[in-house]
């Protein structure tokens, strides 16, 4: 007579049976999870059986081609998953085929008699590539954008220190051309003009709103040293010309016949 007591943990159960002897054995039974949620014992070297080798599976994707090693006993749910080692495409982007019909993700390998060597048709879910395309457009535009705004930034960047010369020259009581400040307005409304045209995508409003902000700053400073420039009284250099009397006469003059 054989008397178990089975606990479960999870993964382990102990086992104690009555041997032939009448002595008391406790057996420590490793447990494992199959696929599709089926507990079973794990396999041992010691086991009786022997283990089940892994299956070659041969993967088309395209013109690429990929080898494959699967436990027979896994799913194609499963086996999407190392393809997207391979592939970079996510489990939900593929479509199997296998003996002509596409496979189910909770279908296993061996029942759908899957064996060494034996070839998988991996194609990308239409709606995913449809997606896929749409994003790649996405970005491409947002990467344009960046390149757009980092080209208006180098051109406040040149206005900028233009106007620091200009405000310097100021500052040491030199009048400049007010030409010269009217033209730099103009050309950092033109700058303003183009953010203003520039299409938000992604995390480019950031970037159009901290330029806008700099021209604006840039415009005002300009307004300021118009009016200081207005005060600043313009050099006028005269020349004082000084006059000398002639020098005496000392020379006489003697007149012979």
């Amino acid at each position: 007579m054989i008397k178990r007591k089975l606990k479960f943990n999870g993964k382990k159960a102990e086992r104690m049976s009555t041997a032939a002897g009448g002595d008391l054995k406790e057996e420590v039974i490793e447990w494992e999870m199959r696929p599709g949620g089926m507990l079973v014992q794990r396999r041992t070297d010691n086991s009786d059986h022997p283990i089940t080798p892994n299956l070659r599976i041969r993967v088309a994707y395209g013109a690429a081609r990929y080898e494959i090693s699967v436990n027979p006993h896994a799913t194609f749910g499963e086996l999407k998953k190392l393809l997207t080692e391979e592939t970079g495409l996510e489990p939900g982007e593929q479509r199997l085929i296998c003996r002509g019909k596409e496979r189910e993700n909770g279908e296993y390998l061996d029942m759908c008699g899957v064996k060494d060597r034996s070839k998988v048709i991996l194609i990308e879910d239409p709606e995913s590539k449809e997606k896929r395309f749409i994003q790649m457009r996405k970005n491409a535009k947002i990467q344009a954008t960046h390149r757009f705004i980092n080209n208006v930034s180098i051109e406040i960047d040149k206005l900028a220190q233009q106007i620091s010369a200009i405000e310097k020259s100021i500052g040491n009581g030199k009048k400049v051309a007010e030409l010269q400040i009217t033209t730099l307005i103009e050309m950092l409304m033109r700058q303003a003009v183009k953010l203003d045209n520039i299409s938000i995508e992604g995390d480019t409003i950031a970037q159009k709103n901290l330029q806008g902000q700099r021209v604006q700053k840039c415009v005002e400073t300009l307004d300021l040293l118009k009016v200081a420039n207005a005060k600043v009284k313009p050099v006028i250099i005269t020349t004082k010309w000084e006059f000398f009397d002639p020098p005496p006469a000392t020379t006489s003059w003697q007149l012979f016949d």
